[in-house]
């Protein structure tokens, strides 16, 4: 095995990821046409919901019962990015703030001291499928930023900045780092990555058949991982990539991407670590597991402020359109 390419490894689910990162997974669901309440217009008797995740489904509710998603729970001491590639969500929260998005928009969430958030898929449309792809990544926070406030921060579609390789055969979508001169949107203001000494990077690549492109160098401190997930036969460096399958790579190396005869797609996570305690229980990523206790206590006390909406599930209106409502009072309309 080349030098530049540490291991190879199963994706699994959730994917295994290297410090910064805390978790990512990979939904991909093909819903059904909706009905009225925005749920599937299919059956779902026989489903276990709740904790419906039987990866041989074509569609899961996840913990959903009526829409298909994941009702309000807690976070806190990192932060979520969720790239929605296809289909909808639909974001709430307990300081009031709440969104849809999707179809190429991007949210990143810093959970900081406490934030209860729900995210639900919304069937929209009734006359044909609702299919949906998205990754939600969990991107760690330092010991100094963990109890900072929460927010969002919306990366619309529109906004989000590609990179095209010289042959036009590969594109990048560049969510955080830079590639060249095409530099991404700022991140959330206390995140990792908002320090570019960290060398953070999310990018989602799509490379046509024949492809070739060689990853930009890093330092050689950077945890780099390349996740393989959709495509035929590909190579780095001359080895076979299997489909399905992570690599951790050495970024201060050269890897080439040799792409076969099918169109191919990989999510590129990479980042400094931040070389700190990693203590987690769910929802919680503290440094020591005193801290963990103390986030259930705060928690069961406070509920991170509370529950302001008339469901766990809550889906905006069907009529809503992209949008983003912030816990200041600001407002974005797409």
């Amino acid at each position: 095995m080349s030098s530049a390419i540490k291991h190879i490894k199963p994706l699994g689910f959730p994917w295994a990821t290297q410090d910064p990162f805390l978790f990512c997974v990979y939904h991909k669901d093909d819903y059904p046409k909706g009905n009225k309440d925005m749920g599937p217009a299919e059956s779902i008797a026989g489903r276990n919901l709740g904790q419906d995740f039987d990866p041989s489904n074509k569609w899961r509710m996840y913990h959903g019962s009526t829409v298909p998603g994941f009702p309000q729970h807690p976070h806190r001491g990192f932060e979520t990015v969720t790239v929605g590639e296809k289909g909808l969500i639909d974001h709430s929260d307990s300081l009031g703030a709440a969104g849809r998005f999707g179809n190429g928009d991007v949210q990143w969430m810093t959970a900081g001291k406490g934030v209860n958030h729900s995210e639900m898929f919304p069937l929209l449309k009734e006359d044909e499928e609702n299919p949906l792809i998205l990754f939600q990544i969990w991107l760690n926070l330092p010991a100094k930023s963990k109890f900072v406030e929460p927010h969002f921060k919306m990366l619309w579609s529109e906004d989000i900045p590609y990179y095209t390789s010289e042959d036009g055969k590969t594109k990048v979508k560049v969510i955080s780092g830079s590639i060249g001169d095409v530099k991404a949107l700022s991140p959330a203001p206390d995140s990792w990555a908002a320090d570019p000494a960290n060398e953070v990077a999310i990018w989602t690549l799509t490379m046509q058949p024949g492809a070739e492109w060689t990853l930009p160098l890093a330092s050689a401190e950077a945890n780099r991982s390349l996740y393989y997930y959709a495509g035929g036969s590909v190579q780095l460096n001359d080895e076979n990539l299997p489909l399905e399958k992570a690599a951790e790579l050495d970024a201060s190396q050269a890897v080439t991407i040799k792409n076969g005869d099918q169109e191919a797609q990989f999510l590129v996570l990479q980042g400094k670590p931040i070389n700190e305690p990693v203590a987690q229980y769910g929802p919680f990523v503290m440094n020591t597991q005193a801290e963990i206790q103390q986030a259930f206590q705060e928690y069961q006390r406070t509920q991170f402020g509370g529950w302001p909406w008339p469901k766990n599930d809550h889906v905006h209106p069907k009529e809503s359109g992209r949008f983003a409502k912030h816990a200041d009072g600001k407002e974005e309309y797409k």
